[in-house]
């Protein structure tokens, strides 16, 4: 804390403190001090007998709690004494500013004391104070000095002070100047002024005695307002405190203009830059011009030149009086790179006076253009078996823009099978790059892309169709490589009987396909003969009307070409099976021995014989095969409704008594028997057989011989007959043998799911004793969870012929039977299984072939 000090003429120490001081001193020293003690007695004397007011001092702006003086020692009070006496300080105005500490006796700076702001401009500035203290009564006066620091600098009226002086005042004019305050006193007012350097003006400050300096401006140097059209001048105003304070006030000379100088652009040129997409109304420039002239002769109108082409005052205008050129039209890169305009400047004086600039706006490049895509078809269409590098089609990219903007590169969609090679800049071939198929894609859609070097970047896209053309590199195809047909004999000539169908994968005339047929010998007669095939449609048609007894099987192969060059085929087998059909009436035989055939058969009959004694036999054939030739004989009733002593057997046609014979039957007899086959219709014929009774002595030898005859030829019969079950048996059990096998193979082969397909259709062969067929109930693929559809394998043994003899040997083997039906699963699929169902028919063939033989040489034998 800063302490205050008393005055010069008053110490500051109490009689108290003086009497203290001098008894230690005198105690400490004994003597040697003797001449200090007693000054301090006569000082403390001498302020007894002033005024009887303390004075102390303190600097203005002094700090909150700064010490100024111990006024209760100083007053001769005891500190225990100041709160009991009632101690307090009292001031007029001023109780505020200093404060005393009951405690300490201390007077002290209580709040903020400004000197300029208690006294002004006095010199001198005290604060006066009254102590009071109670028991006795007693008023002390202090004064407080205020002491002035330089806390205020110089102040100028004014920030800033104008002066207007024509250029052609004379050198050594005076122009007054307004000086400084400054509120503090003494040396901290005393103000000294400086000016800032300058040519034209110099400062002129005369002082008195009692005035203040004054102060102006001299003029040094003529002016000259186009050189120097303004003067900015700094006056500064010092005081003599410690530290020193300025004052500054801005001198503005402004001098005034003669119309003398023509407008002056900033520059001689401007360049600038816009990008071709600058919207319109954007700034392109402000043209900086300015006349050294004032008023009107300085006033600049801006405008294009003259000679300004017209694409210029389409794209820009100018502002007339701020010069500012703003775009107006579009602008293009591609179109023009760059503008160069002639701007005028002219002032307003008159004479007027002009001046011209250039400026230069150069259009930047942006990527506003996308490129342009061009193809040439080279070998459109192309071939499939095209060798792989094959130019298909020359590709032209462009783009207006330039820079990378420019930069074009291309690609191709689908990549595969084409690919684009960079020929040179801008330019593509589109080569083939891996090998054609047309069956498998006839025609590509490419989608070539152009794109740029932008970002983004711009793109472009052309479409380009590439079919490819066919080569004969495909065979017609059968769907199977044989197939079966059946035909009814008898048919009409020239019936369609089949279509055959190949697909050729081809297109055109590499896909045309012919159909011929592959020439070969049928017995004697060529196969043209017997079928034809159309060339186009591959109908077969059946030239003649085909004999099932003639011919059972016919098999040929067709032949399909195609049109290409060279041509390819390929051919398919048909087996044709011509199907029986009842066209033969049964056809009676004559009684072995008798010349010729037809006519009625006469036997002689004795009344002697038992019922079921066989009498005659009629023997019967049909040229058809299997059920068409299965006869059945049926004896007519007689006339008058008699019933007959006779029947006939129903397949064997033998006829025998029902009854023993008596003299009431009519001697002769004549029966009327009915063959029918079993074919639809039914077709029949009819036997007479004349029986003749006689007695049983009156039979003539030739009878008896015959009788006896007949005896030994139905023992033989019964012989052969007895072959002939021996026979079937083997041949039965063989088949059963072979089935048994076959079956067991079947049932060990793995079973493959999903056997659904086409079976075999129907098969029918006949020979001489008797028939077989094989027939496929369902053509159709069939898929379902019961298993493979079932094939029906059927045997039948007809009658055979009787060899001749009498009317005794005359007996037909008996009805024929029905020797099985067994269920076959077709779905063979492995080489084995196949194998062993053609080795059962073909075992099942030889064995009817060889029971066919035996029987014809047992026939023989007898006969």
């Amino acid at each position: 804390m800063v302490m205050g000090e008393p005055d010069s003429l008053d110490f500051v120490t109490s009689q108290k403190e003086c009497q203290n001081r001098a008894t230690r001193s005198w105690k400490r020293q004994e003597g040697k001090g003797t001449l200090r003690l007693l000054l301090c007695v006569l000082l403390l004397a001498a302020w007894k007998t002033g005024s009887g007011q303390v004075h102390y001092s303190v600097p203005e702006e002094a700090k909150h709690g700064t010490f100024v003086g111990r006024i209760a020692q100083d007053l001769g009070l005891e500190l225990a004494e100041l709160v009991p006496r009632l101690f307090r300080v009292a001031s007029k105005g001023h109780g505020d500013l200093l404060e005393v500490n009951l405690q300490n006796g201390i007077l002290f700076v209580n709040s903020r004391i400004d000197r300029e702001e208690l006294c002004g401009q006095n010199l001198e500035c005290s604060i006066h104070l009254e102590v009071i203290v109670d028991k006795p009564l007693q008023v002390f006066h202090v004064e407080v000095e205020v002491k002035d620091i330089n806390d205020n600098p110089p102040v100028f009226r004014a920030r800033e002070q104008r002066f207007f002086i024509p250029e052609s005042r004379l050198v050594d004019s005076r122009f007054p100047i307004e000086g400084a305050a400054d509120e503090d006193i003494g040396t901290n007012a005393l103000l000294t002024y400086t000016l800032s350097p300058s040519d034209y003006f110099s400062l002129d400050a005369q002082a008195s005695d009692e005035l203040s300096k004054s102060l102006s401006l001299e003029l040094r140097k003529s002016l000259d307002r186009e050189e120097t059209p303004e003067l900015h001048l700094l006056l500064t105003a010092t005081d003599g405190g410690k530290p020193e304070l300025e004052g500054t006030v801005q001198l503005l000379i402004t001098v005034l203009d003669v119309n003398d100088n023509a407008p002056l652009f900033a520059q001689a040129g401007y360049r600038v830059h816009l990008l071709e997409s600058t919207a319109n109304g954007t700034l392109v420039t402000t043209l900086n011009a300015s006349d050294a002239d004032e008023g009107v002769n300085g006033e600049i109108v801006f405008s294009f030149g003259s000679d300004v082409p017209l694409n210029i005052q389409k794209n820009f205008k100018i502002d007339s009086s701020s010069g500012e050129i703003r775009l107006i039209g579009r602008l293009d890169y591609e179109e023009t790179k760059s503008y160069e305009i002639q701007v005028k400047a002219v002032d307003k004086g008159n004479p007027p006076m002009s001046n011209h600039c250039k400026v230069l706006v150069k259009v930047l490049d942006v990527n506003d253009n996308a490129p342009q895509l061009a193809i040439t078809p080279l070998s459109l269409p192309v071939r499939e078996d095209s060798p792989l590098g094959t130019v298909m089609a020359f590709v032209s990219v462009s783009d207006r823009d330039s820079g990378v903007y420019g930069q074009v590169t291309c690609s191709v969609m689908p990549p595969i099978p084409f690919k684009l090679v960079s020929t040179f800049k801008n330019y593509y071939s589109l080569v083939l790059d891996s090998a054609l198929d047309r069956e498998s894609v006839s025609s590509y859609e490419l989608v070539v892309t152009a794109r740029d070097g932008g970002s983004p970047s711009l793109s472009a896209t052309a479409s380009v169709s590439v079919e490819v053309a066919d080569v004969n590199d495909n065979a017609p195809a059968f769907a199977q490589p044989e197939y079966t047909v059946f035909v009814k004999e008898n048919n009409p000539p020239g019936c369609h009987i089949f279509t055959v169908s190949a697909r050729d994968a081809d297109a055109q005339e590499n896909a045309r396909v012919s159909y011929s047929l592959v020439e070969r010998r049928v017995g004697e007669r060529a196969l043209s003969s017997y079928v034809s095939v159309h060339a186009e449609s591959g109908k077969v048609y059946a030239l003649q009307p085909l004999d099932h007894e003639e011919l059972e099987l016919l098999q040929f192969q067709v032949s399909a070409r195609d049109a290409g060059v060279p041509p390819l085929g390929s051919n398919v087998t048909l087996q044709v099976f011509v199907l029986d059909e009842n066209d033969n009436a049964p056809a009676l035989l004559p009684r072995p021995g008798a010349g010729g055939g037809g006519g009625a058969l006469s036997e002689l009959v004795s009344r002697s014989v038992g019922a079921g004694h066989v009498v005659a036999k009629v023997r019967a054939v049909d040229a058809d095969s299997g059920y068409n030739a299965w006869l059945s004989f049926e004896l007519q009733p007689a006339a008058g409704g008699a019933r007959s002593p006779f029947r006939v057997a129903l397949y064997t046609g033998e006829i025998s008594t029902t009854r023993p014979l008596d003299e009431a039957d009519p001697p002769r007899q004549r029966l009327l028997v009915l063959v029918k086959d079993h074919g639809e219709p039914a077709l029949t014929a009819t036997a007479t057989v004349l029986l003749s009774l006689v007695e049983s002595g009156q039979a003539p030898k030739a009878s008896s011989r015959v009788l006896a005859g007949a005896a030994g030829a139905e023992t033989a019969l019964v012989d052969v007959n007895v072959y002939l079950i021996v026979a079937i048996c083997a041949v039965s059990s063989l088949l059963v043998l072979t089935l048994l096998l076959y079956t067991a193979l079947r049932c060990s082969a793995p079973p493959r799911e999903g056997a659904c397909g086409p079976g075999k259709p129907t098969l029918v062969c006949s020979s001489a004793v008797g028939s077989w067929s094989y027939s496929q109930q369902r053509r159709q693929r069939v898929c379902s969870g019961e298993g493979a559809p079932k094939t029906d394998l059927m045997a039948f043994s007809p009658s055979l012929p009787q060899v001749p003899g009498s009317a005794e040997e005359r007996q037909q083997p008996s009805e024929s039977e029905h020797l099985g039906k067994v269920s076959l699963s077709p779905g063979f699929q492995n080489c084995s299984i196949s194998f062993i169902y053609d080795s059962i028919i073909l075992i099942h063939s030889l064995s009817l072939f060889f029971l066919s033989l035996s029987c014809c040489a047992i026939y023989g034998l007898r006969g």
